[in-house]
């Protein structure tokens, strides 16, 4: 039989980069007590209120068709939302919610790329990325993102990779696996780029919330130069702790939208009213929860830090943002897969290995923060037992 070829360009880029968490439910229902440091969940349930909430409206009747574009008083609270971050007026038609922010991505790419286009982006990247990308038929073009440069992308790396096929420069701040947040200036250099070269940029911002230390994060959308040709997705399932409610949206000029609106109806035609009622209640209060729960995850990043920093050539950069710390393990294996299965075997430990983030992270380890910090603790100094032995 016959299929698609959009199966042949996505064949192994769905599941198969998470082989590790894969490995590590197995082997947890095998009876092993796994300390799972794989997926970046909240570390905490769904708030009952914002539970409560979605009950009542269901209760209220909220369960029947949306429109395609979302719920009006959703609109209303992600303009007032973006208006108050951007400090100038968001308008409602600048919005189309949807799934979260996988899936604000993927309407994102099939509206904006052709088949041959190229997309630029940064390796390391989330694992999805690429999938996205080659899902339209547009081919990823990655760009080393350096650890000498925090792991941010720049603008004369960029420039580098662009040729007449480019049409969107693809940026993750803060950024999924490495916690690196780019600035106004390198926002500005990346927008002053794509404007020159008349490109598109589209900015995964779903950690927005979750900076460490109080660090400021600036969305894509800061420079009002630049606003007619970026688009920007996120989502609550971070920030609210509420990934299985799949409610996240995109935000880009109001001529995107007019123009993906019926590539979204013919995909989704509305989300759940009873959702986005919830939705609206979570961002019309402060980032109270995100922040919480970021000083966490700064905490535990500390932790893993002082665990293993310096140890058998072991190196942590600490993340300025995010669910996740890095662990530098290439004076002891250059092949993070092989590092991380065996860690799983030895110590039941499972991390990620860098190597599902792109060539650029192999010798690396991604290690989630949403763990107690006794556990955390735990991982870490079981890490250190299986480094020392590898590198005796």
């Amino acid at each position: 039989m016959r299929y698609a070829r959009m199966t042949d360009r996505l064949a192994g880029l769905g599941s198969d980069k998470w082989v590790l968490h894969v490995a590590a439910q197995a082997r947890a229902a095998a009876g092993h007590r796994i300390l799972n440091l794989t997926i970046g969940e909240p570390d905490m349930p769904t708030p009952a209120a914002l539970i409560d909430a979605a009950c009542t409206a269901m209760r209220e009747g909220r369960t029947h068709y949306s429109n395609g574009r979302g719920e009006e008083s959703l609109l209303r609270a992600l303009a007032a939302r973006h208006s108050q971050r951007l400090g100038r007026p968001v308008g409602t038609d600048r919005f189309l919610c949807l799934p979260g922010t996988q899936t604000a991505l993927y309407l994102i790419f099939q509206a904006l790329c052709e088949p041959g286009d190229e997309v630029i982006l940064g390796d390391p990247m989330y694992a999805t990325y690429e999938g996205l990308v080659r899902a339209s038929g547009a081919v990823p073009v990655p760009v080393t993102l350096r650890d000498t440069a925090g792991f941010r992308l720049q603008a004369e790396d960029v420039e580098a990779a662009i040729t007449p096929s480019t049409r969107v420069i693809f940026i993750n701040t803060p950024h999924n696996p490495t916690g690196a947040i780019l600035g106004p200036a390198e926002l500005d250099a990346l927008g002053e780029l794509a404007r020159r070269h008349d490109l598109w940029i589209v900015s995964d911002e779903v950690y927005g919330d979750l900076t460490h230390d109080g660090r400021p994060f600036t969305s894509a959308l800061a420079n009002p130069a630049f606003e007619e040709r970026t688009i920007v997705a996120a989502s609550i399932s971070k920030s609210h702790a509420a990934p299985g409610f799949r409610s996240g949206w995109a935000c880009g000029p109001a001529a995107f939208c007019a123009r993906a609106l019926p590539l979204s109806e013919t995909m989704l035609f509305g989300s759940q009213p009873f959702i986005a009622d919830m939705t609206a209640r979570a961002l019309s209060a402060p980032p109270d929860l995100a922040r919480a729960m970021a000083a966490r995850m700064a905490r535990r990043a500390r932790i893993v830090r002082d665990a293993l920093d310096g140890v058998a050539g072991m190196r942590v950069p600490l993340p300025e943002a995010g669910m996740f710390a890095l662990i530098d393990i290439r004076a002891l294996s250059r092949d993070s897969t092989a590092f991380a299965l065996e860690l799983l075997e030895r110590q039941d430990v499972a991390v990620m290995p860098g190597a599902s983030f792109g060539a650029a992270l192999e010798g690396w380890l991604r290690v989630a923060l949403n763990a107690s910090d006794e556990d955390t603790a735990t991982a870490c100094a079981r890490i250190r037992r299986f480094a020392e032995v590898m590198a005796a």
